[in-house]
């Protein structure tokens, strides 16, 4: 008698981590199988045995997942033993597809691929529906970009083909500089200025403009490191600090509007038509509440967060591919995932409207300090409103000393002199002004560009973008402090003992190592005007490797 006929039963679901293509191809492939039983079964059930071991071994050749049965010797086969037989070639594969009882008609073998194609399509579809995350995760950004290879892809060809072209206009301009050197003079001037390499970083701050706020923000975090990349280009880079290209207002309006769910002429009295100021994350206009107070109003740049999360993701990629390539210890992808960090952060001004009031609590005692008010009632996650600050400029105060102004065409000896004077006050005052910050309060703002610094008119340091700030605790403020005599006197086994107090060496370093390294890398230290001249870039490089 033949075997009862089983129930089709429910489809078991995939282990979790599979790719779409891995579950597309599972799927094709429980397709191909249940094709192949199928017609085995057919076969089994209406050719009869004579035409069974035929069918058996042309099934077996054409799919090889089945188990080849050997031709019976000897007499034929009893009943009991046929139907043995048909089980065993009835028998399923391993993953994929997952194991089925034997005996399936072709329908509910076809019903349970149906099943199994329901379960991939909710898949795709949680996969699609899943909302980019909002805030900076590597884990969670891999999943999400996994299953949108195509974003990757083009903003990597993008970037890619950014930075050839630069590298192409870098090289001519390579080889107009050594005709023009070669028929005229050398490109460095008298005072030591390479013209050639600022020309290299104007180059390379154009390549950052086109590739948009990610690329604009590291350049501006480059512009800090001249150890690094050298004075010219570091200069040519810091004007990413102040020359960023506006967004459009009606932008910036609409903006205003969804933050505040209302019309912009209900929220302010007044705003700019221009905006004051514009920076790689957002634009600042001059603003005035129903109050009368005047204030800076900053709004963020349209869409950003999506192109934020995508960038650091292609450079935390990217960093990991060198590493492999370069076979480093250290783990430099980490600089991306600090990035990240910092990036998605001053994406909520909300937290910098916290930092600022914190930043304006801590030192508010001291009357060489200004920073600015937040007014909370004003400010939502992409808009933040502050009292106005009125100042000068530091890199406007240096061009008054040397006689520049664009709105004046010749400045009198007096005015320079005055402009000197206020330069070096606001020098001293911002010098003390650190001070504080890293030696007595521990909170530093992390950003003091010149952009975000401003010499008001009673004398004051004033303090603007809060974005990032750093906390430091008392240890490393005193081993920071102590680095600095020990450098200047050249003692390099104390200093190593500084950086370890400053969480800079290591665990399990050979000291001994270390010491010597250093004392190979810095040597004797030089002096420039009165003040050490160190490279401390030379000092990281030695912890990774």
């Amino acid at each position: 008698a033949a075997p009862p006929h089983p129930q089709a039963p429910a489809f078991p679901a995939y282990p979790p981590g599979l790719s779409c293509v891995e579950l597309v191809m599972a799927d094709l492939q429980a397709l191909k199988v249940y094709a192949d039983s199928s017609k085995q079964e057919f076969v089994l059930r209406f050719l009869g045995s004579k035409q069974q071991p035929q069918s058996q071994q042309q099934s077996t050749e054409l799919k090889p997942v089945f188990k080849k049965q050997p031709k019976p010797k000897g007499p034929k086969p009893n009943g009991e033993q046929k139907e043995q037989q048909q089980q065993q070639a009835l028998q399923p594969p391993a993953f994929p597809p997952h194991p089925h009882p034997p005996g399936l008609s072709c329908m509910e073998l076809m019903m349970a691929d149906a099943d199994a194609l329901n379960l991939y399509v909710n898949y795709f579809l949680a996969i699609l529906n899943t909302p980019l995350p909002q805030h900076y995760d590597p884990d969670l950004l891999a999943q999400y970009f996994v299953s949108r290879p195509h974003i990757l892809v083009f903003r990597t060809v993008q970037i890619l083909f950014a930075f050839l072209v630069g590298a192409a206009k870098v090289q001519m301009f390579k080889k107009a500089s050594l005709t023009t050197d070669a028929t005229h003079s050398s490109s460095v001037s008298n005072e030591g200025f390479d013209a050639s390499q600022y020309m290299v970083g104007q180059l390379l701050k154009d390549t950052f403009l086109d590739l948009g706020p990610t690329f604009i923000k590291v350049g501006q975090s480059l512009s800090t490191r001249p150890d690094i990349l050298g004075s010219e280009i570091s200069e040519a880079l810091a004007e990413l600090h102040e020359r960023v290209p506006p967004f459009p207002r009606e932008d910036a309006m609409k903006i205003i509007e969804g933050e505040f769910e209302r019309p912009v002429s209900q929220v302010f009295s007044y705003i700019s038509d221009e905006p004051v100021a514009s920076a790689s994350f957002g634009q600042v206009y001059q603003g005035r509440t129903f109050d009368g107070a005047l204030v800076a109003i900053k709004v963020q740049r349209p869409n950003l967060l999506p192109s934020v999360l995508r960038d650091i993701y292609i450079l935390r990629l990217g960093l990991s591919f060198v590493r492999k390539v370069a076979k480093r210890r250290s783990n430099i992808s980490l600089y991306a995932d600090e990035l990240g960090k910092g990036f998605v952060d001053e994406l909520d001004y909300n937290i910098e409207a916290d930092n600022a009031t914190k930043f304006l609590d801590t030192h508010s005692k001291y009357s060489f300090v200004m920073v600015p008010k937040v007014l909370k009632q004003l400010t939502r996650k992409r808009v933040l409103t502050m009292e106005w600050v009125a100042g000068e400029n530091p890199r406007e105060l240096l061009s008054l000393a040397k006689g520049i102004s664009g709105s004046i065409a010749q400045l009198s000896e007096k005015q320079k002199l005055d402009a000197k004077a206020r330069l070096l006050d606001l020098v001293n005052k911002g010098v003390e002004a650190s001070l504080v910050q890293l030696l007595e309060t521990g909170l530093l703002h992390a950003d003091p560009h010149p952009g975000n610094l401003r010499y008001t008119p009673d004398g004051r340091v004033g303090f603007l973008d809060f974005g990032l700030l750093c906390e430091m605790e008392k240890k490393h403020s005193r081993a920071m402090l102590s680095s600095i005599v020990h450098i200047v006197n050249g003692d390099w086994a104390s200093l190593v003992y500084d950086l370890i107090e400053m969480d800079v060496v290591p665990p399990r370093t050979n000291l001994r190592r270390v010491t010597m390294d250093l004392e190979d890398t810095l040597g004797e230290v030089t002096y420039e005007g009165g003040i050490p001249d160190i490279k401390f870039s030379r000092v990281s490089s030695l912890f990774s490797l």
